[in-house]
């Protein structure tokens, strides 16, 4: 709530005061030392008048059954942790897991056709046997077709928001949200108050390509949300998938450009995501135990890449849930996991997974 804080300066801060407490224990001759801050923000966190602002927050999430998940508790989304730009703080209401094995969102443009929402529908259908958590943004046209064959289907759903938890917008919308409530979550940022302004869909559209394995563009033209979510997908080394269409469909063009440019796999049926992500293995009667086995001594191995190999499993697993158990950053964990793979230890797969030889 402090102005010009963003979750880049909150971690900041964070990190040099060692906790949220200290922040607003610090003198101002301190704090305005720190990076990026400077005396103006230095004042604000000292006058300290959002404090009594925060508690207006508090009674408001207890009325309404909302809680904040704080960027560095374990039911955080591990995901979107590794972003470097990710909130320090989330507002839930509903109770999901958003840290499943599997996350899928799939967004799009709010002029939806009849080809995009059908392919949608049916594509969700096949989702269900792979036991996901699919994400989107509530909005009009491919949004909310994807939260409504998800509830369909009995797959957990989680809609990410761009305003407050004190409305629903569109409110066409509230209907399935209620739903929602009951077999998934509504998930956001930002504060009760705050409306759904221009700017606070990109805001949104990260955490929706932050918080996910995949991301799937089902229809989008040459500008909007579903290609700004595409793009940081792409930065956030996502897996992006897009529907090819018509070159002279409006609505397929955004798709079409980012097949073309190589931001994104082209995606026809299930089986292609099932390929790219390596998910054509039946994993549903396996547990971690039975697959994990102990490590051999290798002489030539150090203590990091004992660690993240004793970490790995003969099943395929994802970069972030490597980085989860071993404690790495994933900068440093590519680097771990690539001289692992050189000494024929481990072998990368698509979908950015990694599996013991």
């Amino acid at each position: 709530m402090i102005p010009k804080v963003g979750p880049m300066a909150a971690k900041q801060l964070i990190s040099y005061c060692g906790s949220v407490e200290a922040v607003f224990k610090e003198p101002v001759n301190v704090l305005e030392k720190i990076p990026t801050i400077g005396r103006t923000t230095a004042q604000n966190i000292v006058k300290q008048e959002v404090l009594s602002a925060a508690e207006f927050e508090m009674r408001f999430m207890e009325q309404h059954g909302i809680h904040a998940l704080y960027y560095q508790d374990p039911k955080f989304p591990f995901r979107l942790k590794q972003c470097p730009d990710s909130p320090i703080l989330l507002y839930q209401q509903g109770e999901c897991d958003l840290n499943t094995k599997k996350v899928v969102s799939i967004v799009g443009t709010r002029s939806s056709t009849d080809y995009g929402e059908d392919w949608t529908i049916e594509f969700v259908k096949q989702l269900a046997k792979h036991d996901v958590l699919l994400v989107s943004g509530l909005a009009y046209g491919i949004d909310i077709c994807a939260h409504k064959s998800a509830l369909d289907n009995n797959i957990p759903t989680i809609g990410v928001l761009g305003h407050g938890l004190d409305r629903i917008y569109p409110a066409k919308h509230a209907q399935f949200a209620r739903e929602m409530l009951n077999h998934g979550a509504l998930l956001s940022e930002f504060t009760s108050g705050n409306k759904p302004s221009r700017e606070n869909f990109p805001k949104r559209n990260r955490i929706v390509a932050g918080m996910s394995d995949a991301i799937i563009v089902v229809e989008a033209k040459k500008s909007g949300g579903a290609l700004i979510t595409a793009d940081l997908g792409f930065q956030y080394n996502r897996d992006v998938f897009a529907l090819p269409g018509n070159y002279n469909q409006s609505t397929s063009e955004g798709c079409n450009h980012i097949i073309k440019t190589t931001k994104a796999n082209l995606i026809e049926s299930i089986s292609d995501l099932e390929y790219v992500m390596n998910w054509t293995e039946d994993t549903n009667h396996s547990t971690d135990q039975d697959d994990s086995f102990q490590t051999e001594l290798f002489i030539n191995l150090s203590l990091e890449e004992e660690e993240v190999l004793n970490a790995m499993m003969i099943k395929a697993q994802p970069i972030d849930l490597i980085a989860l158990k071993v404690k790495v950053p994933i900068s440093k964990l590519i680097q771990i996991l690539l001289q692992l793979e050189l000494k024929g230890l481990i072998k990368n797969l698509p979908g950015n997974q990694y599996k013991r030889m």
